[in-house]
């Protein structure tokens, strides 16, 4: 029976409460199995309409001109239904990455009492910002203002690219594909690896990380779709100097070096503030293999958050102190052959951070992998 011959009457329960009662309960089960079948194909129906929408938004936001970025708004500012997503985190990436800045006035100056334009304009905002666009000279703030001092999540963001935010990749897209950099190496400059064999005593501090904490630690790589991340804090006792971080970090209750032994594989680098961001804010923006990423603005985001837990930047605090408190951290990139890691190029990485005041060590650990 086609839909446009549907009564959809058939399927009351109150009918069906009374045939089941006189004991026909195997129509009963044939209307709910013609439903599902139904309620499948149209899934498969929507997700085919989804992946057509965000084809149709990719074209007008990719190709140059005054005309498509005005169609392009024309789908944001009129009324859609509910659940229908435009991806405004994506679209404002390709946006930021196809335009000109002075050619994206119009999403900032359009009239938009509704604020369907908010999300959109938030995180074009911050994908200008992360490419070094003076914003405050460059938004127009007729209608922007309204949204400007909110509550949305990406305020609490600095509104210029800090010195933190040095080392940035971008994806290359077109309408039909994407390319973006390779994933996380370990580098040669700033070695620090343990002498082998180490011991095999375990240390024995112990995990002090809240359900919360270990969330905000691996906000990056859970908003990029990596495979699996874990997370630890250790507190000592005593100021712990960076040159012992090395040596500790293998003897660790964790799982990510867990049956490393005394020779296996342990490599790991003191590194810059800027290059863990880098690592995190790619994690996030880019996301794995088979995840495009929460894209620049939301990218930047929980780069920010993770390195403000790692670093045991006080809650509450604005993002210029947590900047501070992240510069005032000793920060590790380790790798290992542990089984914990898959060990395939660029897909694993571990992140350790050793606080200001020496008292406190937060390991975050990644894998691109299930």
């Amino acid at each position: 029976m086609n839909d446009s011959d549907d009564d959809f009457s058939r399927f009351a329960w109150q009918p069906a409460e009374q045939r089941a009662a006189q004991g026909d309960s195997r129509q009963v089960a044939d209307l709910a199995l013609e439903l599902t079948d139904r309620i499948d194909t149209a899934a498969k129906k929507k997700r085919e309409h989804e992946h057509q929408l965000a084809m149709l938004v990719r074209v007008l936001a990719i190709t140059p001109g005054h005309d498509s970025l005005t169609q392009l708004l024309r789908l944001f500012t009129r009324d859609r239904a509910p659940g229908v997503d435009l991806a405004p985190r994506f679209v404002a990436s390709v946006l930021a990455e196809h335009r000109e800045a002075a050619d994206l006035v119009g999403p900032f100056s359009e009239h938009d009492a509704k604020g369907r334009l908010d999300e959109l304009r938030f995180c074009l905002l911050h994908e200008l910002i992360l490419r070094d666009v003076d914003v405050d000279a460059f938004v127009n703030r007729r209608d922007w203002t309204r949204v400007l001092y909110s509550s949305h999540p990406l305020a609490w963001l600095p509104r210029h690219r800090t010195a933190l935010e040095t080392r940035l990749g971008f994806p290359s897209r077109s309408v039909n594909g994407s390319a973006r950099s390779a994933g996380v190496t370990l580098p040669t400059e700033g070695r620090v690896d343990p002498p082998t064999p180490r011991t095999e005593e375990r240390s024995a501090l112990v995990d002090s990380a809240t359900l919360d904490l270990h969330q905000m630690i691996i906000a990056a790589p859970k908003a990029g779709g990596w495979g699996y991340s874990e997370a630890w804090v250790f507190l000592t006792d005593e100021e712990v100097e960076p040159d012992g971080v090395p040596a500790l970090l293998p003897t660790l209750p964790m799982e990510c070096v867990e049956g490393l032994g005394a020779t296996g594989r342990f490599e790991i680098a003191r590194r810059p503030a800027d290059e863990i961001w880098g690592i995190l804010y790619a994690t996030a923006s880019m996301g794995g293999m088979y995840h495009g990423g929460a894209h620049g603005a939301y990218g930047r985001l929980w780069a920010w958050k993770s390195m403000a837990a790692l670093s045991d930047a006080p809650a509450g605090a604005s993002a210029e102190e947590v900047e501070q408190h992240i510069r005032q951290t000793t920060w590790f990139h380790f790798e290992s052959d542990a089984e914990w890691f898959h060990n395939e190029a660029c897909t694993d990485y571990g992140i350790a951070a050793l606080s200001p005041d020496r008292r406190r060590i937060a390991v975050l650990a990644a894998t691109d992998t299930d």
